[in-house]
């Protein structure tokens, strides 16, 4: 009897920590809070824990499994990407799970490993691609077709600026204002090398990859599913973005 406990209590310990994981990962990744909530939720209950509770925030998730010998499980979160790709692959594996395709052993396993399950872009292509949105919508919004191009490579140097400073530097919203600084600049050297015409339309395509629209997005649903705390802090998180960006865009224009 007493082995028999301790194999439940280790297993039970086991599911909340897988839990706690899956909703850091997912957290970390860019995911709104009602889907964290729900497939955490949709773990502990498929792996037997009916009464687990969770509260989970942007910085932090404690979670109990509803049971006197298990206690609770505490997971930091101490920093936040955006990155879908891992968001759906926990998904999956919750998915997976519940179906009995592989067991809590399994799916913690995968959890820790996720970054070799999940293939990342490389740069070259987020450097392409970044040009490539700065371009279009140039063209698309303002009618622009001229400054396609210059607005392409500018678009291409802001994000490879942004992605290094990311990587080596690790302050935040300091690489989104320099890499705003960056925008400015080639965009008003453009158009004194008579590369560009117009500076602005430059501008806007340029930074149009570094607007946090997904914070933004995510704080108006977490707002309307009625969590008072992360959506508001996802918004003010949103609002320095926006605003280093836009210090970046004026420091700039006034040294340039």
């Amino acid at each position: 009897m007493a082995d028999t406990a301790t194999r439940q209590e280790n297993y039970d310990h086991l599911v909340l920590n897988t839990c706690v994981l899956a909703g850091r990962i997912m957290i970390e990744s860019g995911s709104e809070m009602s889907r964290v909530n729900d497939t955490i939720m949709r773990i502990a209950k498929n792996a037997g824990l009916k009464d687990a509770q969770v509260y989970a925030t942007l910085t932090g998730i404690i979670m109990s499994g509803g049971v006197k010998e298990v206690g609770a499980e505490v997971g930091s979160i101490d920093k936040r990407a955006f990155d879908m790709e891992k968001v759906a692959k926990v998904n999956e594996l919750s998915r997976a799970y519940a179906a009995k395709k592989i067991d809590i052993y399994e799916f913690r396993d995968d959890l820790v490993h996720i970054d070799d399950l999940v293939a990342t872009f490389p740069l070259w292509l987020q450097t392409l691609g970044a040009g490539l949105v700065s371009g279009t919508l140039v063209v698309v919004f303002q009618n622009n077709l001229p400054d396609f191009w210059i607005t392409f490579i500018v678009g291409m140097f802001g994000w490879a600026v942004y992605y290094f400073l990311n990587i080596y530097i690790q302050i935040r919203f300091l690489s989104e204002f320099l890499a705003a600084v960056v925008v400015g600049a080639l965009a008003l050297l453009s158009i004194k090398w008579g590369l560009g015409v117009h500076a602005d339309d430059i501008i806007i395509g340029g930074i149009m990859p570094l607007v946090p629209g997904i914070p933004l997005t995510n704080a108006v649903r977490d707002a309307l599913s009625g969590n008072l705390i992360s959506g508001p802090a996802r918004g003010i998180e949103a609002l320095i973005s926006a605003c280093a960006l836009g210090f970046g865009v004026a420091i700039a224009l006034h040294f340039f």
